[in-house]
């Protein structure tokens, strides 16, 4: 087969998106890591406000009530006092959840994510991850990030080499050993090889931080600093470099700049609180809290996967961070010991008080500067594909219903599809998260395959994170294009604006003839390469199970996109599918990819991150008879998806059956009550 070429215009944008696709790759394969985690960060945040002995309760005893006693259960929770092991406690939760649980939790997921969400791949990954932990004398968090997913990848390549070839009966024993065995030798692995790692880097960042200091160039840390904090060194930072150094300053000079350097929360709640006014989705409602966490518990891990989902915003923590230490520097201000956890409380308490107006400045302007950078690179971040002359032609030929050869040759998409040399059986239509868009342009394309009368050619519809590298085509929104191409590079990669009537579709339905007149034999694709969920049976849901009457709307309110997904979500919400904070996944999803299908019809849906949000699958249906605008496309019918599974695609498939009939549309257009809404989706296709 061909590398891809030809109208899916993917090649025309390589060179400029190549880098920014990769960053995105990276970043997002490291917040998957993290994010599905929070709520343990939270935890151990909010134990660690509460509990350590600089924490919330200690202040308010000693401070409001004057209280100089024991605190027992606090000191054994917190360990210190007489719950540190000096003292003959257990060390408390503090330290045991940051050093073991919050890593083994990251590699758990990582090794999990590269075995495509099999629970094998996590558990060797958890194994690895241990070594790597006990290897290190500082939480592990960048060690779990590579320990983890190395272990899942490379299970699941050792698992390859023995497929299909464990006698029946001895699946489990070899399942189990194999296992076992190799998580063993990569946990000794992460053990051998953690703790020299951790030492080099502290070595080496020692050293710029001694040239820094006697060269005053001491702001440039946070070049280093910051990057490196987003990669969870901050411990290794600030407690192997910072802590040893500014404790030799404070001991000579009463107190030391270097404790403020990574421990200023200013940066990060100045980030949180730019996603608070210019962000989207889970990231925008989750900020509040966040920010919470973060400058009052002191946990700054708290804000790191908001910059690893967009990546550039490092540039506002740098400047953040820049401006405190330098604000510092002109105070001549620091901190007498260091503040651990980097809370605005341990700040406050560790400063001295001719040091006290330099501290608090810094922190307030570093948030700030951090704020008001990182508002702006929000906003402009949501234009990034905006001036896409590939994007612009697509459009054009759109809106002709027909490929243009001569607008082909300002994007380098040369005379037609690409050329393949053997007979395409498995087609994919992948979108973002797998939910709506592709399940409606796979019916359609399902469709058009089956009357050219190539029945054994499978289409189906994925999520891009769930692709292999076999399929023969892949069909994919323009805009998601790349992302698809990175995982999938040896398939034909054809891409469309309009899911229901893309001319696309006919061009892909020519490829599939043109593989079959090479005279190669066909080999239909064997039934179990297909997960079942992708491909629903003829009745295994139907309108009205998924669709109630109160979730339908024959005279929509709203004027705009925004009004007509919140008002769809809303359907959904009520219904009790989801909860208000996937509508705002939903408005997320809008701005990665549109969601209008063609054809007057838009189904806006959440995230693939927020499909734990869902408790049950539901959709809502929405008419508008004075339409809306809908990214520069009359709609007039909006479709609210909430999919916990796959139950709701053969629905879909059903409306994608409706939305190219004519006749049934005039039904949709004219239904007066919900029940002839609920009747025309249930009959559109027959079993």
């Amino acid at each position: 087969m061909s590398a891809p070429t030809g109208p899916d215009r993917v090649s025309a944008g390589r060179e400029r998106g190549g880098l920014r696709v990769a960053v995105q790759k990276l970043g997002t394969a490291l917040s998957n890591m993290v994010l599905p985690n929070i709520a343990a960060f939270i935890a151990w945040g909010l134990i660690t406000a509460l509990f350590i002995q600089v924490g919330w309760i200690v202040l308010v005893g000693e401070n409001l009530f004057g209280y100089t006693g024991g605190y027992g259960l606090v000191e054994h929770l917190g360990g210190w006092g007489a719950g540190s092991v000096e003292e003959g406690g257990n060390g408390g939760l503090v330290d045991p959840m940051i050093k073991y649980l919050l890593p083994l939790l990251i590699g758990y997921t990582g090794g999990r994510m590269l075995y495509d969400d099999n629970l094998r791949g996590g558990v060797v990954g958890a194994i690895a991850t241990m070594g790597a932990i006990v290897g290190a004398g500082v939480p592990m968090f960048l060690g779990a990030m590579i320990m983890g997913p190395l272990g899942g990848w490379s299970m699941k390549k050792l698992d390859a080499l023995w497929a299909d070839r464990i006698r029946p009966g001895f699946e489990m024993l070899v399942n189990n050993f194999s296992a076992g065995i190799w998580g063993m030798i990569l946990a000794i692995l992460g053990f051998v090889a953690a703790g020299p790692l951790v030492e080099a880097f502290s070595e080496a960042a020692g050293n710029v931080v001694r040239f820094l200091v006697d060269n005053s160039l001491l702001p440039l840390t946070s070049i280093l600093v910051e990057p490196a904090k987003i990669l969870f060194l901050n411990n290794a930072i600030n407690h192997g470099i910072f802590t040893p150094l500014g404790t030799t300053q404070a001991d000579a000079e009463g107190q030391s700049i270097l404790f403020l350097i990574e421990a200023n929360p200013g940066p990060g709640l100045g980030l949180l609180l730019a996603f608070m006014v210019a962000g989207t989705g889970l990231a925008k409602a989750s900020a509040p809290g966040a920010a919470l966490i973060h400058f009052v518990g002191g946990i700054h891990e708290i804000y790191f996967p908001y910059v690893l989902m967009k990546p550039r915003l490092i540039l506002a923590v740098i400047a953040g961070g820049m401006t405190g230490v330098a604000t510092n520097l002109v105070f001549d201000s620091g901190l007498r010991a260091p503040a651990a956890p980097g809370s605005i409380i341990a700040v406050l308490i560790q400063s001295p008080v001719g040091s006290l107006l330099g501290v608090v400045l810094s922190v307030v302007l570093s948030a700030l500067v951090s704020f008001l950078i990182a508002v702006v690179l929000l906003r402009a971040g949501k234009n990034d594909d905006d001036g896409d002359l590939a994007g612009a032609t697509g459009r054009m030929e759109e809106m002709k219903g027909k490929r243009s050869s001569v607008a082909s040759t300002l994007t380098g998409g040369g005379g037609g599809v690409a050329t393949v040399t053997r007979p395409i059986s498995t087609i994919v239509f992948a979108c973002d998260a797998g939910m709506g868009s592709s399940a409606m342009g796979a019916s359609v394309l399902r469709r058009k395959i089956r009357d050219a009368g190539f029945s054994d050619v499978t289409v189906v519809n994925k999520a891009i994170s769930t692709l292999r590298d076999d399929a023969d085509v892949v069909v994919t929104h323009r805009d998601l294009a790349a992302r698809a191409e990175e995982r999938t590079q040896s398939a034909v990669h054809v891409s469309v604006d309009d899911f229901m009537a893309s001319p696309r579709y006919d061009e892909v339905v020519a490829l599939v003839g043109e593989s079959r007149s090479a005279g190669a034999p066909t080999e239909p694709a064997p039934s179990t390469s297909v997960p079942a969920t992708e491909q629903p049976a003829p009745g295994e849901a139907s309108a009205g199970s998924l669709l109630a009457a109160e979730s339908i709307v024959l005279a929509g309110r709203a004027t705009t996109k925004a009004e007509a997904i919140s008002e769809a979500g809303g359907l959904l919400v009520a219904s009790g599918a989801v909860p208000a904070a996937y509508v705002e996944s939903m408005h997320e999803r809008e701005e990665s990819v549109s969601t209008h299908m063609g054809n007057g019809l838009a189904i806006p849906h959440g995230t693939n991150e927020a499909k734990s949000l869902i408790s049950r699958t539901a959709i809502s249906f929405v008419r508008y008879p004075q339409g809306l605008d809908w990214d520069g496309q009359q709609t007039e019918f909006v479709i609210g998806i909430a999919g916990a599974g796959d139950d709701h695609l053969q629905v879909l498939s059903r409306v994608a059956e409706v939305f190219l009939d004519e006749s049934q549309v005039a039904r949709l257009r004219e239904a007066s009550s919900p029940q002839e809404v609920q009747a025309v989706l249930g009959e559109a296709v027959p079993a």
